[in-house]
């Protein structure tokens, strides 16, 4: 049955136009460069790295007092000797405008992430130490880490104080990156994404199985404010 708008105007126009497309449901699934988030050529072996995953969790389970709301980590560097994390260690500073009132607060401490200079002896001998230790051949590393997020599961609109490199594990089509305006997927194959997270950027799972990511962040100069 066909529909006749009474009003012709260029909202009408626009939205015919519009009708007159079909959306793309494939490309949805790959990884799209842009504006703050790149792929490297750097990478490593995904198979490597699933089961470094899995040996990694036979050690120590995931740490961290956001658990329930679908966020856990497991530190993989730390500061020379260190043998305790704090909450602010698992996470660290970052801003955020997190009302109606659109004023950007600091949150946590600001954790200096040239310390975390040491591989975690937990966790010695696994690809993860492996990974490790190429990154650090090519960057300032500070704190590594393996960042879990449960299923229907979404981070805060937020900015952080450097910029941080990813290497997905266990993903889905439904776990996506969003740095200010860019969204894209990152394929747990074994690539390694630059993610400028200085900017405004969050991480959600909107798929039926978790998401896992190694996480390093890079110690260059850091923001403060």
């Amino acid at each position: 049955m066909g529909f006749n708008a009474q009003i012709k105007d260029a909202d009408v126009q626009a939205v015919e136009g519009w009708m007159a497309t079909q959306p793309n449901t494939t490309s949805v699934a790959d990884f799209t460069p842009g504006p703050g988030i790149q792929r490297l050529a750097l990478k490593f072996d995904i198979t490597e790295l699933k089961k470094a995953l899995d040996e990694c969790l036979e050690r120590e389970e995931f740490q961290g007092g956001m658990q329930d709301q679908g966020f856990a980590a497991l530190p993989l560097t730390q500061r020379p000797g260190q043998t305790e994390w704090t909450e602010n260690d698992l996470s660290g500073r970052y801003w955020l405008r997190g009302d109606e009132r659109y004023v950007e607060e600091p949150r946590e401490d600001l954790v200096p992430e040239i310390n975390f200079s040491e591989f975690n002896p937990k966790f010695t001998g696994t690809y993860f130490e492996h990974v490790h230790e190429e990154l650090a051949k090519r960057f300032p590393v500070g704190r590594t880490r393996v960042l879990s997020k449960g299923l229907y599961n979404c981070n805060s609109w937020h900015r952080d104080p450097e910029p941080r490199l990813h290497i997905p594990v266990v993903s889905n089509p439904g776990s996506l990156f969003i740095v200010n305006h860019h969204v894209t997927h990152l394929p747990a194959d074994g690539s390694v994404y630059f993610t400028d997270t200085r900017g405004y950027h969050t991480a959600l799972n909107g798929g039926e199985t978790r998401r896992v990511h190694v996480v390093a962040a890079l110690a260059y100069d850091q923001i403060t404010k």
